[in-house]
């Protein structure tokens, strides 16, 4: 009996790494057995930084609430309160794209809750 060794399933495979591999420096990028390497890392850093990203994104929502916060008289920690106690469920995102987009919203926001 001949001995078989799947080809097409593993040229498959490997081209399928290979293509993932484009545009990486040097034989990152054609050798199968270092773009191997590449591309599972490369994996990793994506799953990882998925999760990051959310935490990022937060942190700058925030940085902007506060400083468009500071301008209207009230801190982030302070004006948070305010809308907790007021009842006003408006998001973080919702609120720092208000404080960049339109500051005079931002600001009739900030002086309904703290009132």
């Amino acid at each position: 009996m001949p001995r078989t060794k799947n080809n097409v399933a593993s040229r498959k495979r490997r081209k399928k790494v290979i293509n993932m591999a484009k545009g990486y420096w040097g034989s990152r990028g054609s050798v199968y057995t270092v773009a191997k390497g590449a591309v599972e890392k490369g994996l990793v850093h994506a799953y990882k930084d998925r999760k990051q990203k959310k935490r990022l994104f937060r942190s700058l929502w925030i940085t902007r609430i506060n400083a468009a916060a500071r301008l209207n008289g009230t801190t982030y920690s302070k004006l948070i309160d305010a809308m907790n106690k007021k009842g006003v469920e408006i998001n973080r995102k919702v609120l720092a794209s208000l404080a960049v987009d339109n500051p005079k919203a931002f600001a009739d926001v900030v002086k309904f809750v703290t009132d």
